[in-house]
């Protein structure tokens, strides 16, 4: 039989237990944002600056998605469908803001068969709909002027992206969309340092092999080669070096363009 101390013991207990889950807090629902980064090369993995500002400059609270992918103009961007992928994202469910990065012009410049576009009609018709269609879907769009290249001549350095940043700061004032102007910023930079200096952005040092894939030998077992990065030297994409330096750039433009996500960018 059970005694009557043990029935008090357990209802002690009971109400004891009772009590604490009554004094405990409710549980906080997580308040995450989500950043997309739209765009080309010198945005992607393996050349631009995406990947160190997806590491270095967001907190756990801002998911950082990036979807710019080498040789894609803002034209060919869409006809591929990789702005499909981008609306995709947007529609996710659960965010308390969805922002997307949007960069484009070095493949919009001519001469590139399949991706140039023309600067006066196409390039700001492609960025007034990347804007709109980001709206829609219930994102909040970001413009980003194109990083500079570092190409010099007689000691100055080529402002031949100029054009293609211009036009992008009209369609933001147009549309009153925030602005990472990353080009002024790269420029100044760029030019600054000098030819030799700049250098130290590239992805390889001047003068080295490209590095890219090699062919799989012969296994007994059929195995799917891993990818391999293409890398050489040239006057446009960045080593880890530039993809370091450029990101802390493009993280402080957006402290000052975007209040809002100040409490999760790191500078």
């Amino acid at each position: 039989m059970i005694s009557m101390r043990r029935i008090l013991h357990a209802i002690c207990l009971s109400a004891l237990a009772a009590s604490a889950s009554a004094q405990s807090p409710p549980v906080q629902k997580i308040r995450a944002s989500k950043i997309i980064l739209v765009g080309d090369s010198t945005t992607a993995v393996i050349g631009g600056w995406g990947p160190s500002f997806c590491a270095d400059h967001v907190t756990s609270f801002l998911a950082c998605i990036n979807l710019a992918r080498g040789g894609r103009s803002s034209g060919n961007y869409m006809t591929e469908g990789s702005w499909d992928l981008a609306l995709a994202e947007m529609s996710t469910r659960g965010y308390q803001n969805i922002w997307v990065l949007i960069q484009f012009g070095h493949n919009d410049q001519p001469g590139k068969p399949g991706r140039s576009t023309d600067l006066a009609t196409e390039f700001p018709r492609n960025l007034r709909r990347y804007v709109t269609e980001a709206r829609q879907a219930g994102a909040k769009p970001i413009l980003v002027t194109p990083l500079t290249r570092r190409i010099f001549k007689d000691g100055k350095l080529d402002n031949d992206l100029a054009p293609w940043a211009a036009a992008t700061r009209r369609i933001a004032a147009e549309m009153k969309v925030p602005l990472v102007d990353l080009h002024a910023r790269s420029f100044a930079v760029v030019q600054a340092l000098g030819d030799t200096a700049s250098q130290r952005f590239a992805q390889l040092p001047k003068g080295s092999l490209p590095v890219g894939p090699v062919a799989p030998g012969t296994t007994e077992v059929l195995v799917q080669p891993a990818a391999v990065p293409k890398l050489s030297f040239d006057h446009t994409h960045l080593g880890a070096h530039g993809a370091d330096f450029f990101a802390t750039i493009v993280a402080a433009g957006l402290l000052e363009a975007v209040p809002e996500m100040r409490p999760m960018l790191l500078p």
